[in-house]
C-alpha cells in the first residue's frame, strides 16, 4: 500500500514538474506591449494588434501581447523585457509612447526587432526642457533593430473633412484625445478637407463650421459624452472623433438624438455603432503585416523611418465597395475616389505644418472654427 501510494505521488509529482516545464518552454515569437489602451479598444492597439495575428496565424507563429501596469516608459520597458524573455524575436509597440522606451531597448536588445508605430527612438523626455532620459546630449538614433512607421493623418483628416462638407452638413465638431502630432494632424486635416469642399462647392466664408476641442483623454467617460450631447443639441451634425476609446463616449451621445454622425478613427469602427458615417483609418494592420514580411521573408533591415500617405494605401477612409458608403445620402465612393487621386497625384496637398498659414486659417475662409 505504501509503495504504490509513493509511486503515485511520484507520477502526480513528476507531472507537476513536466507541466512546469511545459509552461516555462513556452515561447511566444511574436509580441505587441500595448498602449493605454487594450486589444479590444477598437482603435490603434487593436488595428495593430489585427496585423500581427494574421501574420501569426498565416505563417503558423507563435504570438502574445502584454499590458504595461501604468503608463510609463518603465513599465513599457518591462513589458517588453518580458515578452523578450518569452521568446519574442519581434516586439510591436502601438504609438509614440513608446519611443523613449524603444530608444533604450534598441540597445540593450539587439537581436530583438522592434516595430514602432507613430513614432520614433529618441531619448528626449522633455521637449521645453529638452531634459533627456540618460541626463546625456538629445539622441534620435534609430539601431537596425528599429522599424519605425508614421502615418499621413492629416490625408485621412482631410477625406473625412471633405465627405462631411460633400454630404451636405455645415455644422462640424473635432474632438481629439490628446494634442499629441499624430491627433492634431487628424484635426489639421479634417479642417483642411472641409474648406476644400466649401471651395469646390463655392459656399459663401462662414457657411461652415466648426467646434474644435482636445480632450485630454483616450478612454471612455461621461464627460465626453455630456460635451458631444452638447455640442449635438447645439446643432453641430457630426462630430470627427480622434480620440482611440473616447471616441465610444461620443457614439453614445450621438446614439440618443437623431440624425447625429460620428466619424471613427484609426479602423474601420462602422460596427461600433450605426451613428459612424465612416472612419478616417490607418494601415494599420497591414503595414505591421508587411513589416513583419519584409523581416522574416526578405531580411530588411530598420533604422529609418517611413510615413505611409495615400500614395501607398497608408490612410484613407473605408473604400472596398460601395457599401462602405451607403451611410452617406449624397457623398459615394466614386466623388471619393476621384479626391483620393489628386490627393495621392500630388494635385492637392495636404500641409502637415501646422504653422503653415493656409492650414488652420482659425476663423477664416469658408470654414470658421471655435477651438474651445
Amino acid at each position: 500500500m505504501k509503495k504504490s501510494r509513493l509511486l503515485a505521488g511520484f507520477v502526480l509529482l513528476a507531472g507537476i514538474m513536466l507541466s512546469v516545464t511545459g509552461c516555462r518552454e513556452k515561447t511566444y515569437k511574436l509580441a505587441l506591449v500595448t498602449d493605454v489602451g487594450t486589444i479590444n479598444d477598437k482603435s490603434f492597439n487593436q488595428g495593430a494588434w489585427e496585423g500581427l495575428e494574421k501574420y501569426a496565424k498565416d505563417k503558423k507563429m507563435t504570438y502574445q501581447y502584454y499590458q504595461p501596469k501604468q503608463q510609463t516608459t518603465n513599465d513599457y520597458v518591462e513589458s517588453a523585457k518580458v515578452a523578450i524573455e518569452n521568446g519574442a524575436e519581434v516586439v510591436v509597440t502601438p504609438g509614440y509612447l513608446f519611443e523613449n522606451a524603444i530608444w533604450q531597448l534598441q540597445t540593450e536588445h539587439p537581436d530583438v526587432k522592434f516595430i514602432l508605430l507613430d513614432g520614433s527612438p529618441h531619448n528626449v523626455i522633455d521637449w521645453d526642457t529638452m531634459a533627456t532620459l540618460d541626463g546625456e546630449d538629445p539622441n534620435y538614433d534609430i539601431k537596425d533593430n528599429v522599424y519605425s512607421i508614421f502615418y499621413a493623418e492629416e490625408e485621412a483628416g482631410f477625406y473625412a473633412g471633405y465627405a462631411s462638407v460633400k454630404e451636405g452638413m455645415r455644422d462640424l465638431g473635432f474632438m481629439g484625445g490628446m494634442a499629441v502630432p499624430a491627433v492634431v494632424r487628424f484635426g489639421m486635416g479634417y479642417i483642411e478637407g472641409a474648406k476644400y469642399a466649401a471651395n469646390e462647392l463655392e459656399l459663401d466664408d462662414g457657411a461652415v463650421t466648426m467646434k474644435y476641442t482636445y480632450l485630454n483623454s483616450f478612454i471612455p467617460d461621461a464627460a465626453h459624452q455630456t460635451k458631444a450631447a452638447a455640442w449635438y443639441g447645439t446643432g453641430t451634425e457630426v462630430i470627427f472623433a480622434a480620440a482611440g476609446g473616447a471616441g465610444g463616449s461620443v457614439m453614445k451621445a450621438a446614439e440618443e438624438k437623431q440624425n447625429k454622425w460620428v466619424i471613427g478613427v484609426d479602423v474601420d469602427q462602422r460596427a461600433e455603432s450605426r451613428t459612424v458615417l465612416t472612419s478616417a483609418i490607418k494601415s494599420l494592420g497591414s503595414s505591421v503585416y508587411q513589416t513583419l514580411d519584409k523581416i522574416y521573408k526578405d531580411g530588411v533591415k530598420g533604422g529609418t523611418s517611413e510615413t505611409l500617405d495615400s500614395t501607398v494605401g497608408g490612410v484613407g477612409l473605408p473604400a472596398k465597395s460601395d457599401a462602405d458608403f451607403d451611410r452617406f445620402q449624397n457623398f459615394n465612393k466614386a466623388q471619393y475616389d476621384a479626391v483620393y487621386e489628386l490627393v495621392k497625384n500630388g494635385t492637392i496637398t495636404v500641409y502637415d505644418d501646422v504653422e503653415d498659414p493656409d492650414y488652420v486659417a482659425l476663423g477664416g475662409a469658408k470654414v470658421v472654427v471655435t477651438v474651445e
